[in-house]
């Protein structure tokens, strides 16, 4: 029995996607056997002759899987924001101050920071179904807790475990997807990962400002509606991705032929229980500590330590400036109106997405990895094919006009609250604004996953602690500097921070970053410590 090209790939048809340097792998990744699918596609991992190998899922499966990922890292920024309509209604309920309240946003932001530190860990030690779950399940509990709390310390509190239970969504939701896609899907799928952080971020405040309409507290009581559906769903319809590939039997041939014996002489790999309570069987295991010291391990790594911190330390911190601070800019508004002020940055994320970001990074990639094969242009690879051409840099090209657009929003927002423009001038800086954000956030995180792509789960909690510690620091500072310097003076200076740090970052990595990775050399950890 043979399996066909588009068997392996589950039918899905998908379009070429991101690609990696073949040396970028290590030695155990590499294999004889190539499998392409019908764009010819190296199909990387190699999928087992297993059915119940992830990557040989159909794609209605596979759909099923991003689609619950997307859902719950959509709610992962969706808690921190839907309370910002009625900021001013929180203030007089709590009775305390604007800054103050602007705090119940960071707290959140800090526990996305630090959870994925604990959660990570575990996912890959009991898989990954029952830790997404579990902490679904805690972010209801705490989001119940947000709807009677009696005082804002209690709030607080049950604020910060919003953040921790959500927490899986990042770093575990991520690996999902590197469990189910081969690497020339994965631009597309990250892409619509980064779209889903995005939207709840943006679509919290639009969404909470409606649902205000019955009272402050039902927004809290509506965002508990929505994690108890999806923990419903996730309980009765996620499978597990985790997969010991290396014990299942291997394809014998490029065309893909599953090895003559009898299925039955294969070792069985049980599929796993309902809920799992014991350590995975037949997968690598590291120690609960493991991701913290990988964490700041990585600062060592430049390609990884240089994009991510550049971009959420210059740049992506300041979309919380602009959404902690949009009911200061129209305090004459109801907190409908105010949640319909987020319409300018969700139309700049959806079209960045659409049409800019995750889809014509890939093209990019994919033309520019054939021009260099067709020139020669790198003698050592003369003799491969485009695959082999491409570099995790040629998706870097993208930073400089979402930089433009990020820095022109910031401007036009600023200058149309301080001189009372007409507010549609200020959805325009907004979308312009969220426009460049979004097509930044996608090229950092495929870029940083590119480089070292056996570390997807080290990479990314790497991020998402830089990414949410930004977003927790940004109201702190922004309600002082803007009553010090004003609107446009304010937005102005984000705006110079951040043309003029994408000049001086992206340019190192564009010019010196395949020579920084090749001079660090592999990572110096395995993906996992022990195996069980």
């Amino acid at each position: 029995m043979k399996h066909s090209a588009k068997d392996v790939d589950g039918g899905s048809g998908q379009t070429d996607g991101k690609g990696e340097l073949v040396d970028a792998y290590p030695a155990s990744e590499s294999t004889s056997i190539e499998i392409k699918n019908s764009h010819g596609d190296i199909l990387r991992p190699t999928p087992s002759a297993d059915p119940k190998d992830p990557l040989n899922w159909g794609p209605w499966k596979k759909r099923l899987v991003l689609f619950f990922v997307c859902s719950f890292y959509f709610l992962f920024t969706f808690i921190t924001t839907v309370t910002v309509p009625t900021f001013f209604q929180l203030q007089s309920m709590y009775n305390t101050t604007y800054a103050e309240i602007t705090y119940t946003v960071a707290v959140p932001a800090l526990a996305l920071a630090v959870s994925p530190l604990l959660w990570s860990p575990l996912a890959d030690i009991y898989g990954r179904r029952p830790i997404m779950i579990t902490g679904c399940l805690l972010a209801l509990v705490a989001t119940i807790g947000t709807a009677v709390a009696k005082n804002i310390s209690a709030y607080m509190a049950c604020r910060f475990l919003q953040g921790w239970g959500v927490g899986p969504a990042s770093t575990v939701g991520l690996v999902m997807l590197h469990d189910i896609y081969f690497e020339h899907e994965r631009g597309e799928k990250m892409g619509y990962w980064t779209l889903s952080i995005d939207s709840g971020l943006l679509f919290g405040p639009l969404i909470g400002g409606f649902v205000a309409l019955v009272s402050t507290r039902f927004v809290a009581w509506f965002t508990a509606i929505l994690f108890g559906a999806l923990l419903i769903a996730l309980v009765l319809l996620l499978p597990e991705t985790a997969f010991a590939r290396d014990l299942a039997p291997q394809r014998t041939s490029k065309t893909g032929e599953i090895p003559p014996t009898s299925p039955s002489s294969w070792k069985t790999i049980r599929s796993g229980p309902w809920f799992n309570y014991k350590p995975i069987f037949g997968i690598q295991h590291p120690h609960i500590w493991d991701t913290t010291v990988r964490a700041f391990k990585l600062f060592a790594y430049p390609n990884v330590a240089l994009s991510i911190i550049f971009y959420c330390w210059t740049w992506y911190w300041f979309i919380l400036c602009v959404i902690a601070m949009i009911p200061a800019a129209y305090p004459n508004d109801s907190p409908q109106t105010q949640g319909l002020l987020f319409l300018g940055l969700i139309i700049g994320t959806l079209i960045a997405e659409a049409f800019f970001s995750g889809s014509l990074s890939d093209r990019l990639v994919r033309y520019l990895s054939r021009k260099r094969a067709r020139s020669g242009e790198d003698p050592a690879d003369a003799n491969v094919g485009a695959h082999s051409m491409r570099s995790p840099e040629m998706r870097l090209w993208l930073y400089w006009p979402a930089a433009i657009f990020t820095a022109v929003g910031l401007v036009v927002f600023g200058c149309s609250v301080q001189l009372s423009w007409h507010w549609i001038i200020g959805q325009v800086g907004m979308a312009l604004f969220a426009f460049g954000i979004q097509i930044g956030n996608t090229i950092t995180t495929v870029y940083a996953v590119d480089c070292y792509p056996q570390y997807a789960m080290d990479v990314t909690v790497f991020y998402s602690l830089h990414l949410n510690l930004s977003a927790f620091a940004s109201p702190f500072f922004i309600v002082p500097w803007v009553e010090r310097n004003g609107w446009a003076w304010a937005f102005g200076a984000q705006a110079l921070i951040v043309v003029g740090c994408a000049i001086v970052c992206v340019l190192i990595l564009q010019l010196w970053g395949r020579q920084m990775r090749e001079w660090k050399g592999p990572i110096s950890w395995s993906p996992g410590v022990s195996r069980s």
